[in-house]
């Protein structure tokens, strides 16, 4: 997908808590942002690894599950109107030769902006390969990790393999367009939200879904269009069934990807900053959340806010050189209210 470059204030790298906490910081200032996370979703770990888990240390909430965090921070940046491109992965980062920077994606999305925010938390997701013979030759055309566009997969027979909230999601998902879904798990329990698992049994009691509980052993094609699984099941027998796609959902690992090929000095693959603007080695470009190392750094989300507020005051001098930095609080500034739409 490529097309005309998108221009903008600030590009922030990574749509975790962190990235979207930024949104709001910047928006204040004036500065517009747009997010590029190679998840399918804004929410980072919180959204993706955990969404169901209780985290208690963020101020004023007792307890607040990874998914209900991600929603209230998309809801308190709604007024400054940020864009998403998801499934996405910046590839290439370099100046643009007016004092800005040029970013490409791998599927070809290209920004121009005046600053980049890393808030990539460890890096890149990359999905967990199974350990498959010859699974590397199927991939992007028969064997996917993600899904970008539901209608790639009409009227398919689709093998998902996994037990977690991606692989129900998407057994949910894709239903109604595939021709046929067979879910594989290695169990009967499920580690997804009990209502998908429950959705999921009634379509199997249904008979338009097949789950088998075993594991994918082999894969059968030619070139690289799958044609079959072997599936070996409780009882240790193999059971051969025919299909096109393969979707493992087997979890995610975080890998340090392009970043470490941006020129940026690095500390055992985390980014050095100072601790006034969260400024890296290259000016302009910032670096928040857990990709940072400073003395005393604390990996906790809240440590990330406090990065991106002070990032933002940086980013204003970038944004508008030739105005001056007026701080202002939210309770009291009538400037700043408006911008929230509060009455």
């Amino acid at each position: 997908m490529s097309g005309d470059v998108i221009k903008t204030d600030a590009v922030i790298i990574g749509a975790g808590p962190v990235g979207l906490f930024a949104v709001f910081e910047l928006g204040l200032l004036d500065i517009k942002a747009e997010l590029i996370d190679i998840l399918d979703k804004p929410g980072g770990q919180c959204a993706e690894l955990y969404p169901e888990k209780p985290i208690y240390d963020i101020p004023a909430l007792p307890i607040v599950s990874g998914q209900e965090l991600t929603d209230r921070l998309l809801e308190q940046i709604k007024p400054f109107d940020p864009t998403f491109h998801l499934q996405q992965r910046v590839d290439e980062l370099g100046p643009d030769g007016n004092g800005g920077f040029r970013l490409k994606t791998d599927i070809g999305t290209e920004f121009e902006a005046k600053i980049v925010i890393i808030a990539a938390g460890g890096g890149s997701f990359t999905p967990k390969r199974p350990p498959l013979k010859g699974i590397e030759g199927f991939e992007g055309s028969s064997v996917f990790y993600s899904v970008r566009q539901i209608e790639d997969f009409k009227d398919k027979t689709i093998v998902i393999a996994g037990g977690g909230d991606s692989a129900l999601d998407w057994t949910h998902a894709l239903h109604p367009v595939a021709e046929r879904i067979v879910l594989v798990h290695r169990r009967e329990e499920f580690r997804a939200a009990p209502d998908s698992v429950n959705k999921m049994r009634a379509l199997v009691d249904a008979g338009e879904l097949d789950f088998v509980i075993g594991q994918v052993m082999e894969l059968h094609g030619s070139t690289d269009q799958l044609e079959a699984v072997s599936i070996r099941g409780k009882d240790g027998e193999m059971a051969r069934r025919e299909c096109d796609i393969l979707l493992p959902f087997f979890g995610l690992t975080m890998k340090l990807g392009p970043v470490a090929e941006w020129g940026l000095n690095l500390d055992e693959n985390l980014i050095p900053v100072d601790t006034e603007k969260f400024e890296t080695s290259t000016p302009g470009i910032f670096a928040i959340g857990d990709i940072n190392t400073y003395p005393g750094k604390l990996k906790l989300i809240l440590s990330g806010f406090h990065e991106a507020a002070l990032m933002a005051r940086q980013a204003h001098r970038y944004i508008y050189p030739d105005a001056r930095y007026v701080f202002q609080y939210t309770t009291s500034s009538s400037s700043l209210q408006k911008k929230l739409g509060v009455k």
